[in-house]
């Protein structure tokens, strides 16, 4: 892997507001968007501000902060631009909402999902907006699409000659490391634009850094809005800031802690929960039984068991059929490693199973980034022969992301 590495001089358009003293006693986190409205949106002051969000853009009082700002005659909130899964978060994965006027606000919404460079420039331009802001619940995946938004709007922005904020948030999984393949950019899509680890280990203001430092060939103005009161080992819990689902099948911050992992399901012929009440804690398919929890349970892999579950999935693979396999209960979150899990169950599943497929799509490569992990395993590699593979590229990662990182 080649990641070309710029000095931050290239970066030096990025501001942050400064931090605030920490009072006594264990600090409250303060958001990005918390943290600008207290100072009265002074950042924005004299812009026509367009916003993208989604309904994870919350005050910690469950207000969205789109109605928030529009009743604010301290900031010109003129336009939204709403993601995958769309502003108010109406559709399912894969879909969006498209460009109406908001019932609420009477603002209208432009749609940015699967639009990317000029098209989507075209869209900051007709919007009329001065400055783009970013405010999107992350969950520190790299195939979740919500960064990949991040990075599309930040090079339209700057085809555009537009400002870009960034509101930050935490990662709901903590910043503690990054782990996990490097995206290869031969494999470059929607659901890894640039290579970073598959469990990234940053917030988005530290992506939107590293995204102008590294892979934007011309850095767009940047200024990023940091929280107080966030440590990289804390996990979304300890927040205090209420949770909403990013998308649909991101219910709780527990699918959050597995989904770096187990979403490589999606890339196979099992189910990857999707229509359980716990979507990617729960994989299985026709025909899979108690063997599969006993072997992977049998690894010993840290903080984590394997119980044999069976279930039903009401949408998507397996829809209204009854379905064995696996439950995943994390015990240790700190001992825990997703991804490491991920490729485990990967492994044990095409050891039981006969009926083990990966997709015919290719989605599994487009998910770990690069041929490695489907040819591995296919040949009969082991987890930790798989997951020897990738460290030294890690490594390179790990050295570059450090440059980036905002907290301690």
């Amino acid at each position: 892997m080649h990641l070309s590495r710029r000095s931050l001089l290239a970066s030096a358009t990025m501001t942050a507001l400064p931090a605030v003293p920490a009072a006594a006693g264990p600090p409250e986190l303060r958001t990005g968007f918390e943290r600008l409205s207290a100072d009265g949106y002074t950042l924005l002051s004299g812009q026509k501000v367009g916003i993208v969000t989604n309904p994870t853009g919350i005050t910690r009082d469950v207000r969205h902060i789109v109605d928030v700002m529009h009743q604010d005659p301290r900031v010109r909130l003129t336009a939204v631009f709403g993601p995958e899964h769309g502003f108010r978060g109406t559709a399912q994965a894969g879909g969006s909402e498209g460009r109406y006027d908001d019932p609420a606000t009477g603002l209208p919404v432009y749609d940015t999902y699967s639009k990317s460079g000029k098209p989507l420039a075209d869209v900051f331009t007709a919007s009329g907006v001065d400055t783009v802001v970013f405010d999107i619940q992350d969950v520190g995946a790299r195939f979740y699409t919500y960064i990949w938004t991040l990075y599309d709007c930040m090079e339209a922005a700057q085809l555009a000659g537009k400002r870009f904020v960034v509101l930050d948030r935490p990662n709901p999984v903590t910043g503690r490391s990054a782990q996990g393949p490097v995206l290869h950019k031969e494999f470059a899509t929607f659901v890894g634009r640039q290579p970073i680890a598959q469990a990234h280990g940053m917030t988005v203001a530290e992506l939107a850094r590293l995204f102008n430092g590294e892979f934007l060939s011309t850095p767009v103005p940047l200024e990023t809005v940091v929280m107080t009161g966030w440590k990289r080992t804390r996990f979304y819990d300890a927040s205090g800031l209420p949770w909403v689902p990013p998308s649909p099948n991101m219910p709780t911050p527990d699918t959050a802690l597995v989904y770096s992992g187990t979403c490589l399901f999606e890339g196979t012929n099992l189910s990857e929960g999707r229509g359980t009440t716990r979507p990617f804690e729960l994989l299985g398919a026709e025909g899979i039984d108690a063997r599969w929890a006993a072997t992977a349970d049998g690894l010993g892999l840290p903080g984590v068991r394997f119980r044999e579950a069976y279930f039903t999935p009401t949408f998507s693979k397996f829809q209204g059929r009854t379905v064995g396999g696996v439950q995943v209960h994390v015990y240790d979150r700190a001992a825990y490693d997703p991804v490491r899990t991920g490729i485990a169950l990967l492994v044990t599943a095409k050891q039981v199973w006969s009926g083990f497929a990966w997709r015919p799509d290719g989605w599994i490569d487009k998910l770990t980034g690069s041929a490695r992990v489907r040819t591995m395993i296919d040949a009969g590699a082991g987890t930790d022969e798989v997951v020897g593979a990738w460290q030294e590229e890690l490594a390179a990662f790990r050295r570059i992301r450090k440059e980036y990182l905002l907290y301690s």
